[in-house]
């Protein structure tokens, strides 16, 4: 299987199949409303406005798996993001990307690539310390830690990076800018 022989749910229950966006730059990302990350909203938006026109497609999973960061309906999740964000790339349904319920498309993208550490500094201390509590065995299995990971698709339909939420989002943005 490939990147676009899955699709993911949508708040409406249809499914937005990716092989929609084969030729493009996907980025996939799991969110939340409420968490330290979620000002990682800005500059997503402001990259997706700057080459949306030129292939970029930005993919929005709201997830709640981690302390409970995204508590709100589908609905509510848009309005927040699209109010505080003027988010305008496509949002899907609340979903797991872990376990037993994860989609299996974050299952994929785990498959291919998995975690390399938080890098250094203090947002990547704290979310160490949090994700060694919640997995004494963190360092060795490809789950996403938090929100906010985020998973690069280029054009070709490789998975071919992961970003961890403490990267840097400047780093994010020049490594994309760079597939465009």
């Amino acid at each position: 299987m490939n990147i676009y022989d899955y699709s993911v749910p949508r708040p409406d229950g249809s499914e937005l199949k990716l092989s929609e966006f084969k030729g493009k730059v996907i980025v996939i990302v799991n969110t939340a409303t409420g968490c330290g990350f979620t000002p990682h909203y800005e500059p997503l938006e402001k990259l997706y406005e700057e080459y949306h026109a030129k292939g970029l497609e930005i993919i929005d999973v709201p997830c709640n798996q981690f302390a409970g960061q995204t508590p709100g309906t589908d609905e509510e999740i848009h309005e927040f993001c699209t109010l505080k964000y003027n988010t305008q790339f496509p949002q899907m349904k609340k979903s797991d990307v872990n376990g037993e319920n994860a989609l299996p498309l974050f299952e994929y993208l785990k498959s291919q690539q998995g975690f390399e550490g938080f890098g250094s500094g203090v947002k990547a201390l704290a979310v160490k310390a949090v994700a060694k509590k919640m997995d004494k065995d963190y360092k060795n299995n490809p789950d996403i830690k938090w929100n906010f990971t985020k998973f690069v698709v280029d054009r070709d339909g490789n998975v071919v990076k992961r970003f961890e939420p403490t990267e840097d989002m400047k780093k994010v943005v020049e490594y994309i800018k760079k597939l465009m």
